[in-house]
């Protein structure tokens, strides 16, 4: 193997976090704002991209970084290192409620496609890319799928799925609608598009977006049932508003209710 074997434990139900045992000399590449917590002995480096282009000079780091702010991820990722002696342990965690998903690529043919931010880490010797859509499609309407990451090599990688965590196994031909930001990832032979949910009333007053993900199978479908995105609009939804009352000034009502109550601004 080119990849660094790791040996790893989940812990909890909702509010997950990863152990992962450390050999002499093992790494593992992560995102910035996972770490939780190591043993004495593990050092960290900081290093451009996911360091598979460290040995092709200045070009090489950049072009790796380069990729990633496609992504909307930072230039720069954790190498964690098993420096001392004995077995290490480094423990990660989820960041919001949710599922940590174990990816085994020797297990879907050395590559798995996921959301952008439903990378946590992989073993050093996996390369974490970008996957861009060929679909003009996808490009307009696919919204949190169109720039998507990718994990390729034959080490073990870790994704995390915003509150329950769905798997299905697509047959030949099998095709599965999905609300595109309830994707966390899928296997190389499974074929995405977009699709327009279509009808008067479900585009006005459906409630649910103008369009979904259709995947097609053979192939295999991480699924989850909250993506960041909608946690953080129900968050918001639900904080106190700014301005007078509540209806808040920066919202069509919150503008109305001004003019009613005298004040011009909108």
């Amino acid at each position: 193997m080119n990849a660094h074997e790791i040996d790893y434990n989940i812990f909890g139900e909702e509010m997950q976090y990863v152990e992962i045992e450390l050999d002499p000399q093992e790494s593992l590449v992560a995102e910035a704002g996972s770490f939780m917590m190591m043993n004495d002995g593990v050092t960290m480096t900081t290093i451009f991209g996911d360091g598979t282009n460290q040995d092709k000079g200045i070009l090489g780091k950049l072009f790796s970084a380069g990729k990633r702010l496609l992504t909307g991820e930072s230039l720069f990722m954790t190498v964690f290192t098993n420096s001392g002696y004995g077995k290490k342990n480094i423990s990660f965690a989820s960041p919001y409620p949710g599922k940590i998903i174990p990816i085994d690529l020797t297990e879907f043919g050395g590559k798995f496609v996921c959301q952008k931010d439903a990378f946590l880490f992989a073993a050093k010797g996996v390369t974490i890319g970008i996957e861009f859509s060929k679909k003009l499609g996808r490009g307009l309407f696919g919204g949190e799928g169109f720039i998507m990451q990718k994990m390729e090599g034959d080490g073990m990688g870790f994704v995390h799925a915003g509150g329950n965590m769905a798997k299905k196994v697509l047959q030949p031909g099998e095709i599965l609608r999905v609300d595109t930001g309830c994707i966390v990832g899928f296997t190389q032979t499974i074929e995405y598009d977009i699709e327009f949910v279509g009808g008067i009333k479900n585009t006005i007053f459906g409630g649910e977006g103008l369009f979904f993900a259709s995947l097609k199978g053979p192939g295999t479908v991480y699924i989850q049932s909250l993506p960041f995105s909608r946690l953080a609009g129900r968050v918001l939804a639900m904080a106190p508003q700014t301005g007078k009352g509540d209806r808040g000034e920066s919202s069509i009502l919150g503008g109305i209710g001004n003019l009613l109550d005298g004040d011009n601004r909108l």
